[in-house]
């Protein structure tokens, strides 16, 4: 069946890796898409009508550590500002269910175009099954993916959606004819209900946005990086056609930064610095001062900045002021600003974290990135207004090879030794 076509598309993300898996998701040989930084005021020095025909607009809406009401408003700020007829909106949350969630989701059913909620993430190894996020075979509530949480895990979906209700599809009907799936997806919007989607592979993402397309109106969407690449394949048929375009490779110095309390990281920059790579371990208590840490000059091919020492867990504040993790993110930022600038030149950069990556955007007052394309899955090559390449990671995504990987895809001889094992 013919679907009808899209008008054009708005994503938001609650945090800067998620905007970018979005963005390199949503990008095709015929889609274009941009990723656009809000500030705290939800404005953004950029244009952000999504009425463009060509461009898939992805905003970068930095709730994740938002208190819920203004993680809420954040989107419907985004609704009001750029969401017109015709739009199609999806809300990309994170495949582990951590952020607002509920209030979020929330925010999207206030207009009452209904929502569908599909969080599987095949790709990682992340789906659903009877309404529960299972990793490797392991319900999330069940597994070790919020030990760095400073609260425990859903025990399903519809728990992660707080009070919402909800109306599961379950997998027997995502993988029946569309009519069958548009019927029951109809019947949970008719009812006031949020849709809640069983998903094991990338058919059956498609199937779900299949049928959701093929709706009048058309649901908003929710998913992860995975629901979005669904989404890419159906808008690749021409729908939003632009021209691709490539990036010449520079030989400019290369900048990673590991903000994240991710285990796997501590063996992934082993394995960079084994290639060659300068390792710059800061001090805590230096990044929690106000003045920004000071480095040596970046006169090496690659140089990784690292937090000595365990990275506190996230935790919401009780009162006014950042918490000690949200406060290192910060210094780190500073002090990656400040190594910029003392260099003098171009430096591409490698930013593992959501939290890490905007903070450091923020802080070199960078408020767009086109996408490039996907070193590896979650690993999105992005490229400022000015030329540079910009390397977002999700902090819990990548082998132990992934920063060696990404380090040879922006430059494929920037290291002294190669690798032999």
């Amino acid at each position: 069946m013919e679907l009808p076509p899209v008008r054009s598309v708005l994503a938001v993300a609650d945090d800067l890796s998620g905007a970018a898996e979005t963005a390199a998701g949503l990008s095709s040989r015929t889609t274009r898409s941009r990723v656009l930084l809000l500030g705290p005021d939800g404005t953004c020095p950029e244009q952000m009508s999504a009425a463009d025909a060509h461009t898939v607009t992805v905003l970068d809406l930095d709730s994740r550590q938002c208190p819920a009401e203004d993680a809420a408003d954040a989107v419907r700020g985004a609704l009001r500002r750029t969401a017109t007829g015709g739009t199609l909106v999806l809300k990309k949350i994170d495949s582990l269910l951590r952020g607002n969630v509920a209030a979020e989701v929330a925010a999207l059913a206030g207009d009452g175009a209904g929502v569908v909620v599909a969080p599987a993430l095949p790709v990682a190894g992340r789906v659903v099954r009877a309404g529960v996020v299972h990793i490797g075979g392991v319900p999330l509530h069940e597994s070790e993916a919020w030990r760095a949480e400073a609260t425990a895990p859903p025990s399903s979906v519809a728990d992660a959606l707080g009070g919402l209700p909800t109306a599961l599809v379950p997998l027997a009907t995502v993988r029946a004819s569309r009519h069958t799936l548009l019927a029951a997806l109809r019947a949970a919007v008719a009812a006031g209900r949020v849709a809640v989607c069983d998903a094991e592979t990338d058919a059956d993402l498609d199937a779900i946005v299949g049928a959701c397309l093929a709706g009048d109106p058309r649901p908003h969407l929710v998913g992860t990086g995975g629901l979005a690449v669904a989404l890419g394949r159906q808008l690749a048929d021409g729908a939003l056609a632009t021209p691709a375009e490539t990036v010449a490779a520079a030989d400019r110095p290369v900048l990673v930064v590991v903000g994240t309390a991710e285990p796997g990281a501590v063996e992934q920059v082993r394995r960079l610095v084994a290639d060659g790579a300068v390792h710059l371990p800061l001090p805590l208590d230096g990044l929690l001062s106000e003045t920004p840490v000071a480095t040596p000059p970046l006169t090496a091919p690659v140089t990784v900045l690292t937090i000595a020492g365990p990275v506190p867990a996230p935790a919401r504040p009780a009162g006014p002021g950042p918490v000690p993790a949200r406060r290192l993110v910060h210094g780190l930022a500073r002090t990656v600003a400040g190594t910029l600038t003392t260099h003098g030149g171009a430096v591409d950069l490698v930013l593992t974290g959501g939290e890490t990556a905007r903070r450091v955007l923020d802080a070199l007052a960078i408020t767009r990135l086109d996408p490039v394309g996907q070193v590896h899955h979650g690993a999105v090559h992005l490229r400022t207004p000015d030329g540079r390449s910009v390397v977002t990671r999700p902090g819990s995504f990548g082998d132990p090879d992934s920063l060696r990987h990404i380090v040879r895809a922006l430059r494929p001889h920037s290291t002294e030794r190669k690798v032999t094992s």
